[in-house]
């Protein structure tokens, strides 16, 4: 069985080809659900010793963090979540939707964040948010980068999001052809075209832009703004990583996304390339939270697992065609009830042990031939699944949504393999030439008040 490439993951391959300039334009619902899973109380072992990090999460989540930036018509918004949103207009924007052909103008509101200094300057930075945009709202991220040749890069739309699609909305989409001859965009990731070089992005800033229909008092609340900034080397093999905390098993709901072939082609040419937002229904639906009656009502009831048709739906890059995009998805976890969400990246299987031991699953991007990971049945040039424990030997128990029915989701696969194609940089593909990988991307989704054992695992990886 071959698993169709869930979002681009031939980065530097990619970056070549990247032509053109930023865009000009440089400006979901709640329902209740059960309530969180007890999360782990027995304590873990002792942490491996962890190498210098080549990783650097950084977000603005606080009142505190907030305030730091400048606005122009945002408020902070305070709260258990404090966020910000739009408290006058700071000016009006008219936007084309290249996807609907409908031109409209909006009401703008902005947040620019202060300079942030990499402590790893950067090859790759992704940024991620977590939002709630009513119908017709939406907004822009944006960043805009220091080089350590003194340069700086142009505003770079890293995505127009919302979380709808409706009349009201505009299409959620990533933006080709942006590129400085230093740097490129490739869907929703920003990279050094020639990390060879040594040029590396030493600082960034973010912008959010926040629209609305003209008139209307709604608004956008964003609670999270961040990015993931590394500088991964190229390589082909990483070094093994020791069993650290193992024998943990969550329970996490099994779904395939090859029962939905043919279902819906209009959103990645149907379930058989879905792999990401299967992933992320698996692990929401894991933290009590799934969508409601009335949000499923558009699917056909002849459809098993309707939710992850939803998921498709609401994760689909209109822009990039797919289903795949590392943001949207984080983006669309946390539009359900009390939910946050992180793209970023870790440094062995260690890591997730001690996530997995704290009642964490995590979703991993990797990318490998078929006698590359044995029991799997098939190669892909990406694919996400869902680690949600290890044996006792350490070895990875996961959900991988390219299995032919829900109860065949679950797998064990020997932990070397599974590693190496995940956190590895470079490969070889069928023919010998060398693509690339995802150098361990991962997804983080979890409660907006995790457990103190989640916050303290969480927060000793960078996440806070």
């Amino acid at each position: 069985m071959t698993s169709s490439a869930p979002r681009r993951t031939v980065l530097a391959a990619a970056l070549a080809a990247a032509a053109g300039a930023a865009a000009p334009l440089a400006r979901a619902a709640f329902e209740p659900g059960p309530a969180t899973p007890t999360a782990a109380t027995t304590p873990g072992t002792a942490a491996p010793h962890r190498p210098k990090s080549l990783v650097d999460y950084h977000s603005w989540t606080t009142a505190a963090d907030w305030t730091q930036g400048r606005i122009e018509g945002t408020i902070v918004w305070p709260g258990p979540r404090p966020g910000v949103r739009i408290g006058h207009a700071a000016g009006t924007a008219d936007y084309h939707d290249p996807h609907t052909g409908k031109a409209a103008t909006w009401e703008y509101a902005t947040w620019t964040g202060p300079v942030h200094r990499l402590t790893v300057p950067a090859t790759e930075v992704v940024a991620s948010w977590n939002a709630h945009t009513p119908a017709g709202t939406w907004i822009a991220v944006e960043l805009r980068g220091a080089y350590s040749d003194g340069g700086h890069t142009p505003w770079y739309v890293m995505g127009r999001w919302t979380a709808g699609d409706g009349e009201a909305d505009i299409r959620r989409t990533s933006v080709d052809d942006q590129k400085d001859g230093k740097s490129s965009i490739s869907t929703d990731t920003f990279a050094i075209d020639t990390p060879s070089s040594g040029l590396r992005l030493v600082s960034y800033q973010l912008r959010l832009t926040l629209y609305r229909k003209p008139g209307t008092p709604l608004t956008p609340t964003v609670w999270r703004l961040g990015a993931m900034g590394s500088d991964i080397p190229d390589r082909f093999d990483v070094p093994a990583s020791r069993p650290g905390t193992v024998g943990r098993e969550l329970s996490v709901p099994r779904y395939s996304q090859e029962i939905h072939k043919g279902q819906y082609p209009e959103y990645d040419n149907g379930g058989e390339a879905w792999c990401s937002p299967t992933s992320s229904e698996m692990i929401i639906e894991y933290w009590g939270r799934r969508p409601t009656r009335e949000q499923l009502a558009w699917v056909d009831p002849a459809y098993a697992d309707p939710q992850v048709c939803h998921a498709a739906r609401h994760t689909f890059d209109y822009q990039y065609k797919g289903c795949g995009n590392w943001p949207f998805n984080a983006a669309y976890a946390a539009t359900y009830r009390d939910m946050q969400s992180v793209v970023t990246r870790l440094a062995s299987l260690n890591d997730i042990e001690r996530l997995v031991h704290a009642g964490i699953p995590v979703i991993t991007s990797q990318s490998f031939l078929k006698t590359e990971l044995d029991g799997a049945g098939y190669g892909t040039a990406g694919h996400l699944m869902t680690v949600i424990g290890f044996t006792q030997h350490g070895d990875v128990i996961a959900n991988d949504p390219a299995s032919p029915d829900d109860p065949a989701v679950r797998r064990v696969y020997k932990r070397r393999q599974f590693e190496n194609i995940w956190l590895r940089t470079k490969r070889y593909d069928a023919k010998g030439q060398v693509k690339s990988g995802s150098g361990g991307v991962c997804y983080l989704y979890f409660p907006a008040k995790p457990a103190p054992t989640q916050h303290r695992v969480l927060a000793e990886l960078g996440i806070r």
